[in-house]
């Protein structure tokens, strides 16, 4: 995954990600907001079958693939990455 922005859908596994925004329905986006799913959010999917899950804030949460569709990410760059010489 590079640095442009994806959906959680298409996230790698183990991947650590940055919720950038979210789309679909107002209804919606707000209720992804209450489970976690902020925009700035910090999150990992861990596993992919069937629904997703993914650690969100200090637990796991199911999302189904439809709505990983709507929540779109961006690779969180590691320390390493962005350590100075």
């Amino acid at each position: 995954m590079n640095d442009m922005c994806h959906n959680l859908y298409e996230a790698k596994i183990g991947q650590p990600v940055r919720v950038t925004a979210l789309g679909g329905d107002p209804t919606v986006c707000q209720r992804l907001r209450e489970m976690g799913f902020c925009e700035f959010a910090e999150i990992c999917k861990v596993s992919h079958s069937g629904a997703l899950v993914c650690h969100v804030l200090n637990g796991k949460v199911a999302v189904s693939q439809r709505l990983a569709r709507n929540i779109f990410v961006e690779a969180i760059k590691s320390p390493s990455d962005s350590s100075s010489k």
